[in-house]
């Protein structure tokens, strides 16, 4: 398998056009921090985005970042941070999960794969904060969509359809994405004890409450040490509050006092807070031995605990739930397959995604929820018109996309 490196947007197109004209297909790689994620793709060349690096526009004063797809999450991270902003959306890090160790990736393998966090709930997914971008489609063609504004009524919104496209329809040289200023302080307020069921109404009374809850998730007891550097041995049930300090005091009291049925609970401020809700995003609370398979599973929140009581994982798995109970994380050994937590879902409706597997190896070829058949001749349709060929990722979602 031959590697190639373009260093600019020319060459990008240039290795794109020769693969067409051969026929020969490509795996797109940025840091490798994603390569797991989705089927193995079986190609005969390696399409490495890793030289085309460097923020090319900032304007901090317009809340507007441009770089080239290879460039760093850290990079722009860093950068952003000395101007007090951030990318609201919380991009969530695959590194501990498939390297053991973070490895934020790349923006455009951030974009390709629609990341997010526990955020989502107020700032949206990558998608979102998606301006505009350059690519080269599977047809050698270099295109440009979108803008450097939030409102953009030019043409098609091509980028609705790259994020989490998962490279399979274009290769993006050069992305735009919208920031934010960052919240002056952070707090979380905490319920001890509580069960998945009254954890889901907790969460549920406070995200329709008036209090601005950002982020809500619910660690059971199982996981909960793992959360906090003293060792927990009660469920959590956590709510971001983020502002200015008077604003979160109010707020805080307003949650306690809403929340008061479900228990007294406690304030924990600053790096504590954001350390907590970093491991929340990235997974780092559940075993990730290869012994055990990692779900992800999206479905209507108030149907979370409702959904894993039906599992009766009795011991042999460990879970928490993000995005106040429409997120769940599952580690699961023993006979929890693919067939068994979809068909839990048939009835409450939501998506089961297989992020890594462990033994059972027939999980590994469908680990993007199967789509109903005219989603799937929808999604054929797209991927035929900017990749006739299939040169570009192929079979990464689906076995013909």
């Amino acid at each position: 398998m031959s590697h190639i490196k373009p260093e600019n947007a020319g060459q990008l197109e240039e290795a794109i056009k020769w693969a067409l004209s051969e026929e020969e297909s490509m795996e797109i790689i940025g840091s490798g921090s994603k390569q797991r994620l989705g089927r193995p793709v079986k190609a005969s060349h390696k399409l490495d985005l890793s030289a085309l690096t460097g923020i090319t526009l900032y304007e901090p004063e317009e809340l507007v970042l441009s770089a080239r797809a290879g460039t760093s999450l850290n990079e722009i991270q860093d950068e952003l941070a000395k101007h007090n902003q951030y990318m609201a959306f919380e991009p969530m890090d695959y590194g501990a999960l498939f390297k053991g160790e973070a490895d934020a990736g790349t923006l455009g393998g951030m974009i390709a794969c629609n990341l997010s966090g526990p955020r989502r709930l107020k700032a949206g997914a990558a998608r979102d904060h998606f301006l505009g971008f350059s690519g080269v489609s599977g047809r050698g063609e270099t295109f440009k969509s979108g803008g450097r504004v939030v409102k953009n009524v030019t043409g098609y919104d091509l980028m609705k359809l790259m994020a989490g496209s998962y490279g399979t329809l274009a290769v993006m040289s050069d992305i735009t994405i919208k920031v934010l200023p960052a919240p002056p302080e952070e707090k979380s307020y905490i319920l001890y004890g509580l069960s998945d069921g009254e954890a889901n109404r907790a969460m549920s009374v406070a995200l329709n409450s008036s209090c601005e809850v950002s982020s809500a998730a619910h660690i059971p007891q199982i996981v909960s040490d793992k959360l906090t550097q003293e060792a927990e041995e009660r469920a959590m049930t956590v709510l971001r509050l983020e502002g200015h300090g008077p604003s979160i005091a109010y707020r805080a009291d307003k949650l306690a006092s809403l929340l008061a049925d479900f228990g007294t609970g406690s304030l924990i401020a600053g790096q504590q807070s954001r350390s907590l809700w970093q491991k929340v995003c990235d997974a780092e609370i559940l075993s990730v031995s290869g012994e055990r398979s990692i779900w992800r599973v999206s479905l209507p929140p108030a149907q979370g605990s409702t959904f894993v009581d039906s599992l009766k994982l009795e011991g042999q798995a460990q879970h928490y739930y993000d995005w106040a109970g429409g997120l769940i994380w599952l580690s699961l050994s023993g006979d929890h397959n693919a067939a068994v937590l979809r068909d839990k879902l048939k009835s409450i409706g939501g998506h089961a995604t297989l992020v890594r597997s462990a033994k059972d190896v027939e999980d590994a070829k469908g680990p993007q929820h199967p789509l109903e058949s005219g989603e799937h001749s929808l999604m054929k349709r797209i991927k035929d018109n900017f990749d006739p060929k299939a040169i570009l990722n192929p079979g990464r979602l689906y076995a013909d996309l």
